[in-house]
This record gives structure tokens, sequence and C-alpha cells, in this order.
């Protein structure tokens, strides 16, 4: 089922925006982050825990779920959300970050990329109709243009004919799209160049998406600064009445940064990674729960925090679960980030409606980079 976006209200001091859309009869606000379930799964959770965090939008990998079960068997079941059991609105990305940072060696060609399986070695071919093909028979509620995601240290020449190549790509993914009840993104490429993020902002507006993201500043090596420039560089081009996407950040700071700039949604794997080797947000840093520090406090994680893991458990308690290996760890710091994130989020809506982002910004640095970080 299609939603519409509401632009509901612009912050007096920055590009910050309040917006909202209506699914199954729930409405859900932007900024927002969004958990990130590869395998039609985010790692350890169920969708009821999902929901007792206040999750949003969730993701899906196209790539991952193409190799195994295969999107057959996902339209099989009634799509996604009676495969996995979540029926709040999904996201699924076009496999083109996969595909450029899991398969090695890969040839890229006008026709698209063909590349060997992670997991067997199976020589693959994914390409603009291919990945939207898999999209629409996943049935997420919005769909990813097939990019190219060159690497931030690609020339300046390179860059340009990505940015081309994305564009044709996406205009052939667009001519593909069959899911009429699926939405369909446009993505902007270009890296650090500001004459290249406008030309493929603007061209990929002429193809009239249902939302647009920013790529390639999840890729190894860009700095924070190329990551803001980036931002900078696209959103004057894109319309303000349609969703605006930051692919793949999740630092708190970043989407405290990346909200001022203009962005709606963003989504990253790090609160459940961080989880899994024993690292936890708080508002005073981010702690690793392995240290020695932790045997005997019988804390919560967080203090602030309204979360399960907070609710319920000591820190000695979890470092003891991590330590030990024991699966119940992950789960509760996985439990505990993704809350973390997604209440910095509803945090950053109220200060967006009371016009006191920059402030709360300001606090939030303080507090954060003043504190612990481990």
């Amino acid at each position: 089922m299609k939603f519409k976006y509401n632009l509901e209200k612009k912050e007096a001091h920055t590009k910050a925006r309040l917006g909202s859309f209506i699914y199954n009869d729930k409405k859900y606000m932007t900024p927002m982050f969004m958990p990130v379930g590869t395998l039609a799964t985010v790692k350890t959770l169920t969708p009821e825990e999902l929901k007792e965090v206040n999750s949003g939008i969730i993701l899906a990998n196209t790539y991952h779920l193409w190799l195994r079960p295969g999107e057959d068997i996902v339209k099989e079941a009634g799509g996604l959300h009676k495969f996995m059991n979540y029926d709040g609105p999904i996201l699924t990305d076009s496999g083109g970050f996969q595909v450029f940072s899991l398969a090695n060696p890969r040839d890229i060609t006008e026709e698209g990329v063909t590349f060997k399986s992670h997991l067997n070695g199976d020589k693959l071919m994914l390409t603009p109709e291919k990945s939207i093909e898999i999209q629409n028979k996943l049935d997420s509620d919005i769909a990813m243009s097939f990019d190219e995601c060159p690497p931030a240290s690609a020339t300046y020449e390179y860059m340009e004919k990505s940015v081309k190549r994305t564009i044709r790509w996406a205009k052939r993914g667009k001519e593909a799209h069959k899911n009429e009840q699926q939405m369909l993104f446009g993505i902007v490429q270009g890296g650090a160049y500001k004459d290249l993020r406008k030309l493929s902002a603007e061209e990929t507006v002429k193809l009239d998406f249902d939302g647009y993201s920013i790529g390639g500043v999840a890729n190894d090596g860009e700095s924070k600064e190329d990551m803001y420039h980036a931002i900078e560089y696209s959103i004057p081009y894109l319309p303000e009445d349609k969703i605006r996407y930051l692919m793949g950040v999740g630092e708190p700071i970043d989407l405290i940064e990346g909200v001022i700039r203009g962005i709606d949604i963003f989504d990253c794997v790090l609160p459940t990674r961080l989880a899994r080797h024993g690292h936890a947000f708080t508002l005073k840093g981010k702690i690793n729960i392995k240290n020695a520090k932790y045997k005997k406090d019988f804390t919560p994680v967080d203090d602030a925090c309204d979360c399960y893991a907070c609710k319920n458990y000591t820190k000695a308690y979890i470092r003891h679960l991590i330590t030990a290996n024991e699966t119940l760890g992950a789960r509760l710091l996985s439990i505990h980030n993704i809350r973390f994130l997604i209440r910095l989020m509803e945090d950053i809506r109220e200060a967006i409606k009371e016009d006191r982002l920059l402030e709360f910004k300001e606090q939030f640095v303080k507090d954060y980079y003043g504190g612990i970080n481990e």
C-alpha cells in the first residue's frame, strides 16, 4: 500500500523538517531511524520487540534475499510482511551496495554487474530490471533504484561516468517497475563533487520518483565532512514534498547533522553490530560492556533509557552474558541500541517542533563526547 508523505513543519533555524505518513491506519513521524533487517530479520529481535522500541520503517536486503531463500519463495509466502510477520512499513534496498562491497571480482557494464556469489561462487548478474523484479516480488512498501556505489577514492572522471550510468539505470528500473502498491525511490550519487551531486539530483528528480535517497556516503573512505557536503550539495535540488533518505548512516551525531541539513529517514546496521560486540550507546557516550569495571556494576546500561533491557537488567548481568557468548546479551544490547537511536529521533522531532534543534545538538555533543566513549 502506498503512503503519502506530509511535510508538517520546517525548523526555524535549520533545514530540518517534521513530516508524517499514515500506514495501516497508524501515523508515523519523520525524522526516523530505520533498523536494518538484512535477511528479513533485525538480528536477534522479534517483530514484537521492534514494535516495543517504537520502530517504523525497517529494511530488508534485496541481494541477500535473492540468494536465500529466493524472491519466489517470499512471494509464495505472501510477500515480506507475511513472511517475517511485520505489519509496519518495509523498505528494500536495491542490492547495489552489496554487489559492490561483497562481490569480488565483478564486471560493470552498461547492462548491469556480473559477479560471483559471496556464498558459493556462482556466477550471477544483477541489472536494474532484475533488481526491480526481485523487489516487486518481495512486495516491500519502498523499493530502491539499482545504482553503482563507487568508492570515495574514485577519480572525478570515473565518478562522472558512474553518475550518468546510475541515472540511465534509474530510468530503466522505473520502466521495469510493475508493483503499483510499491513506492520507488531514486538515488543521488556523485561522491564529494558538488557539480556531480547537482547533476545526479536534477536528472534523478526529472524521472519523478516517489522519494529520493542520497547514496555514496557510507562507503569506506569518506570523511564526515565529505558526508555532510554530499547532503548539502544534493538537498537543494530535491522536492520538498517527498521523503529524503540518507543511506547507511547511524552514528548519533550524524543523524543530528543529517536532520539539520534536511534528511528525513536514515538506516544503518550499526546498533545491532555494536551490540554483538558488546558496545552500547548511552547519553554520556559509547561504552564497552566487556570492560572489567562493569563486572560489579548493577545499574542499567543507561539510566535515562526506557527500553526493556534497561528497565530489567544491569550492566553486570549483560557483561556476564556477552563475555560468556550467550545470545541473550547481544539481544538485550540490540534492543537498547535500537531504542536509543529511535528515542534520539523522537527527541529531535520535539526539538524541531520547538525550533531548538541547534541547542539540542549543542547539549547532546557536550554530554555524548564529553562523557565516556570507550
